[in-house]
């Protein structure tokens, strides 16, 4: 078992490194870490010296003074490595840098440099040292106007913004899961390299006008229609998923369906689709409550038809539950955001009728089904 530590954990990246990390206990065991620790010359040199692994994200992207942003960030290597010089210890050091390195910034001057100094630390000591270039991240959960311009328009489009073009330049990308697992995949078989850094490749590419056009699509189809879009390829799918992350769910859910009675009974349209997947009906018991898992990957809509539930879900991580009320004599839906445990529980007196879709089948091997109590 490889004991992994991460600075930086509680940022965008970090928070989908840790998360993995904690799926897999069979393989990684994680170290907390405190950013306080940078401050506590003690408590890094005890951090640094529990880790096989040290993953070093910590750093400041943005900044009023851009001086500011140098100096962090290399004042952060550079208590890293007097913590590791403190603990005598050399665990594999795996170091995000960026494309920006090759601009004439001083956050890009920051990260090449913080790069080198951890590399001539790890040639000095015989340490294992990854120093990637890493593409533009996306992925839910980051921060508007600080981590990507994907959660920046997709924060404007759900938060009634107009989002703005300032320059229409190609863009590379990768998905913040796929990065994450290029990372486990370097802790899994940590390599010593010559060359000065490794490119991560990105997955994908477009202009900003065809993202923004993409974004633009979903907001008009799911956040507006409720209806699920094509989904063409895996960049749409993590597109889609992160666009979705920016919902304000107290407010978005539970959507209600337009009822149609008659002497003959009623009639109610579940959802309208533009990808496949599996559709699902189960009956519930009163007091019995079904799911408390999450998925990291897959999109799935909950409808009650016959009634009284209540759905709940937290994203992991987090202590904040969201409480829905859904009932069949006014039916509605709401679908479950990846990285939210959820569940539902028959709160009436009767049995509970509900449709679940979920956007592909189910495949007991590869299920993207992670139980966990909301």
């Amino acid at each position: 078992m490889k004991k992994v530590g991460i600075t930086g954990q509680s940022g965008f990246i970090g928070t989908h490194l840790a998360n993995t990390i904690r799926l897999l206990p069979d393989e990684f065991k994680l170290i907390p870490f405190e950013k306080e620790w940078f401050k506590n010359e003690k408590a890094l040199a005890s951090f640094v010296a529990e880790c096989d692994c040290i993953v070093h994200l910590a750093a400041v992207n943005r900044h009023g003074d851009p001086q500011v942003i140098y100096d962090t960030n290399v004042e952060l290597v550079e208590s890293l490595i007097d913590a590791l010089e403190t603990s005598g210890t050399a665990p594999q050091i795996i170091f995000s840098s960026s494309s920006q390195e090759e601009k004439d910034n001083l956050y890009g001057k920051s990260k090449r440099d913080g790069r080198r100094k951890l590399a001539a630390w790890a040639e000095k000591h015989s340490a294992i040292f990854n120093g990637l270039i890493i593409p533009n991240v996306f992925g839910p959960f980051g921060d508007p106007y600080y981590n990507s311009v994907v959660a920046t328009f997709s924060h404007q489009l759900t938060h009634g913004k107009t989002p703005q073009i300032h320059q229409d330049s190609m863009m590379n990308l990768i998905y913040v899961g796929e990065l994450v697992e290029e990372m486990l995949d370097r802790i899994r078989s940590p390599e010593r390299s010559e060359a000065e850094y490794s490119q991560v490749n990105h997955t994908s590419e477009c202009k900003v006008s065809e993202l923004l056009a993409h974004l633009r699509r979903f907001k008009a189809n799911y956040a507006e229609k409720g209806v699920i879009p094509e989904l063409k390829d895996t960049f749409e799918l993590n597109l889609f998923n992160t666009f979705r992350s920016y919902l304000d769910h107290k407010e978005h859910f539970p959507v209600k369906y337009t009822l149609h009675s008659d002497s003959r009974g009623s009639f109610v349209e579940t959802i309208r689709l533009n990808s496949g997947g599996q559709v699902s009906f189960s009956t519930t018991v009163p007091g019995i409550t079904r799911g408390n898992h999450f998925h990291t990957r897959k999109i799935e809509r909950f409808a009650v038809i016959k009634g009284e539930a209540r759905i709940d879900m937290r994203r992991i991580g987090t202590n904040e539950v969201l409480s829905f009320r859904v009932s069949g004599e006014k039916p509605g839906y709401v679908d479950m955001p990846i990285w939210y445990t959820h569940n539902i529980t028959n709160t009436g007196e009767n049995e509970l009728y509900t449709i679940f879709w979920i956007n592909e089948f189910y495949d007991p091997e590869d299920s993207d089904t992670y139980p966990i109590e909301v």
